[in-house]
């Protein structure tokens, strides 16, 4: 296969050199438009939900808590990763979007979810957005 690829070469070398100057040039003009940044943000905008439920165990908390509002969470528009943990008392919840969103659109979408699985949570149970 590699002596192939070397034979067709020798043999089109104008060929060769007509890609490679293209690849040269659409590199260079891509390297031209790319913006340029120190510190580039890799993380996703992400919203945490916290929410306190004492005296539960962390079974009680994933079923009554953590999977109401995940699966709540999941139909959001926006939404690419629902990510869990629960604890003694506490559930912690990261709703992660696409990048490129802005954070406080996203926050009022996971507000307006929380508002809507209200009712489906044990009674003395809010859940809060962390800051």
């Amino acid at each position: 296969m590699l002596d192939a690829i070397i034979r067709f070469s020798l043999r089109q070398r104008t060929l060769v050199l007509a890609i490679s100057l293209v690849l040269i040039v659409l590199g260079t003009l891509q390297i031209r438009q790319m913006p340029i940044d120190v510190f580039p943000d890799l993380n996703r905008p992400r919203v945490v939900i916290m929410t306190e439920a004492p005296g539960m165990a962390p079974e009680e908390v994933e079923s009554l808590i953590t999977f109401p509002i995940e699966t709540t969470m999941n139909g959001a528009s926006g939404v690419e990763v629902v990510r869990s943990s629960s604890g003694v008392g506490i559930s912690v919840i990261y709703v992660e979007f696409a990048y490129g969103t802005n954070v406080y659109i996203d926050r009022q979408v996971v507000a307006e979810r929380l508002q809507m699985v209200q009712d489906r949570l044990p009674g003395d149970i809010k859940p809060q957005l962390a800051p």
